[in-house]
């Protein structure tokens, strides 16, 4: 077994289950270290800077993404980014940690180019697209106008699902994770 750590993406549209999967995998004895992101989004209560996300101005941010300071990023709203600084994923792989990202199509792709020997990335599938729908409507959190943005952007991204290295069909949650973990011990074991 390798002392190098690992790579482990996990991409999914809204309400494929990732966040879940990825969560249940952290409890795991798996050696996995969330990837922490970096963003300009205002800092909430209670989130420490470092630990949820590393806060920056965007400037800074900019300035950043001109030194080459990210693996992957993304500008999701006017001002507001979100990416991976590739210091910190270099400096948990060389420590033997495995990392394991919660992340969009764009950045699993970016993620999967600048790791390719090292890196597992998993898409996470709804059975059907009926089937998000219904998870979606079913957290009550979506006006219609929201609700439509969120089905166009998850019809878009189901097209990716046979562009990764696995493409998991999350029918059954506890199913899925006893699968995911199954590919992650297999895959850090290789």
């Amino acid at each position: 077994m390798s002392s190098k750590g690992k790579l482990i993406v996990f991409t999914a549209p809204s309400g494929a289950g990732k966040t879940s999967i990825v969560k249940h995998l952290l409890q795991q004895e798996l050696n996995l270290s969330f990837s922490v992101s970096a963003t300009t989004r205002s800092q909430r209560d209670g989130e420490i800077d470092g630990k949820d996300y590393y806060f920056f101005s965007p400037d800074s941010f900019r300035t950043q993404i001109q030194e080459g300071a990210f693996v992957e990023w993304e500008e999701v709203y006017t001002d507001q980014f979100y990416g991976t600084l590739k210091s910190e994923v270099d400096k948990k792989i060389a420590a033997g940690q495995h990392v394991i990202f919660d992340i969009d199509v764009k950045g699993a792709e970016s993620l999967k180019a600048a790791y390719p020997d090292n890196s597992l990335v998993i898409f996470v599938s709804p059975p059907s697209l009926d089937a998000l729908a219904d998870r979606l409507r079913g957290r009550k959190t979506e006006d219609d106008a929201s609700f439509k943005k969120r089905i166009d952007r998850a019809t878009y991204e189901l097209s990716f699902a046979d562009s990764f290295d696995v493409n998991l069909i999350n029918d059954d949650l506890a199913t899925a994770q006893q699968d995911a973990e199954q590919l992650i011990k297999n895959f850090i074991q290789s």
